[in-house]
């Protein structure tokens, strides 16, 4: 039977057996860029100060989690904890466990980095409510506090208080995004409550905006709500779309689109686009020059005995739940970084089926809004547009 190995000697195995470097060596390969930076401390330790760049990946997540965040096992990849000692420990294993080629673990940890005076970030801290709401977001590495402060940080406008923007703003207050606006002229009305769940009865009659309002500070204080009760139109859409950072489209209407659209590109606002009808719903995010736009894909709104809507055609109560909340999934990854938003890319959902398409789309070469010969619009220009309702009707 085999003598048991002390904490003390496993150490110093481990620290024989990989590479460590000086806290002056790191920060010079840090700055050339050619190297990835991992600390493996506890959320809370990373929380109060960390290295600025570095990948947080907790020592007990390393092997079922490093492998997303670092694919390629020739990476050069440098670790650090407090002491040096779980970043000696963690290079062990993603060296002979993991198969990772070139890893090295920062002498001294951060407690070093600091006494030689390197730099270090000390994050903007959350309440205690607020550690307690977002636990759940704070543990997951892809979001971590950096990708929650962002999404307190963010500004999003939703274009619609109906449907699809029901269960978006609902989720996307839910998640912390820090201030909604919202743009709608409409009353609740009660053939609104079969699918638009951010209302309720009592408030039949309310300003949309305003019982949008009411559901979301009571379910998120943290958010603030920006109501602007009224309609889209040639006239404000630039000023309110500047004031934000994601656009999330609900609207009904083919002419608001297009004009959405057509500031949104001279804005550099990406657009979070769905639309419904019946059983049917399809989805896009929309980032100027990043991928096609709103007209690349529609160059020109369908005759309106195929494209009717949904009071007259009617909805599938849970169909803008579904879209709706997809929705808010594209800001979420737009906001934080995270993921892969559906940008180029269409996605077509057929409820009775629960099937799900996913179509490319490609930026038009001659599309009159983002294409490389499209007009350039001078700043004092941005307020014109042509009129939209005619261009439909057309």
């Amino acid at each position: 039977m085999k003598a048991p190995v002390s904490g003390a000697d496993l150490i110093a195995r481990a620290k024989a057996e990989i590479e460590e470097v000086q806290p002056t060596e790191a920060a010079a390969e840090i700055e050339s860029a050619d190297v990835t930076l991992v600390d493996v401390r506890e959320q809370t330790e990373f929380e109060e100060r960390h290295i600025d760049g570095a990948i947080h990946i907790p020592r007990s997540y390393l092997e079922s989690r490093f492998e997303q965040f670092v694919p390629d096992r020739s990476r050069r990849i440098i670790l650090y904890c407090a002491s040096g000692i779980r970043s000696a420990l963690a290079a062990k294993t993603l060296a002979e466990d993991l198969g990772y080629e070139d890893v090295s673990s920062m002498a001294g940890g951060i407690t070093l980095w600091r006494d030689r005076g390197l730099p270090v970030v000390t994050p903007r801290s959350l309440t205690q409510e607020q550690k307690e709401r977002y636990s759940r977001h704070i543990l997951v590495p892809e979001i971590g506090l950096e990708g929650q402060m962002k999404m307190l940080d963010a500004k999003v406008l939703l274009l619609g208080a109906g449907g699809l923007g029901s269960p978006s703003a609902l989720y996307l207050a839910a998640a912390g995004i820090g201030t909604l606006g919202l743009i709608d002229d409409d009353v609740v009305d009660a053939s609104n409550l079969q699918r638009q769940v951010i209302h309720n009865t009592d408030r039949i009659g309310v300003p949309k905006t305003e019982s949008a309002r009411l559901a979301i500070e009571a379910l998120n204080p943290d958010v603030d709500v920006v109501e602007h009760h009224g309609r889209l139109d040639a006239g404000n859409v630039i000023e309110l779309l500047s004031d934000y950072d994601v656009i999330v489209d609900g609207a009904d209407n083919f002419p608001t689109r297009y004009l959405l659209n057509d500031a949104s590109v001279r804005l550099r606002k990406p657009v979070v686009s769905a639309s419904i009808l019946s059983f049917d719903g399809q989805l896009s995010t929309f980032v100027p020059y990043e991928g096609p736009c709103y007209r690349c894909l529609y160059p020109t709104p369908p005759p309106p005995e195929l494209a009717p809507s949904c009071g007259a055609a009617g909805v599938l109560g849970m169909l803008p739940g579904i879209m709706g909340l997809l929705q808010a999934l594209e800001v979420f990854k737009l906001v934080t970084g995270a993921g892969d938003p559906l940008i180029g890319r269409l996605l077509l959902f057929e409820a009775l089926g629960t099937e799900f398409t996913e179509l490319k789309v490609k930026r038009d070469p001659d599309c009159p809004i983002c294409g490389p010969n499209a007009p350039q619009i001078a700043d004092g220009d941005l307020g014109k547009f042509p009129d939209y309702d005619l261009f439909c009707a057309g």
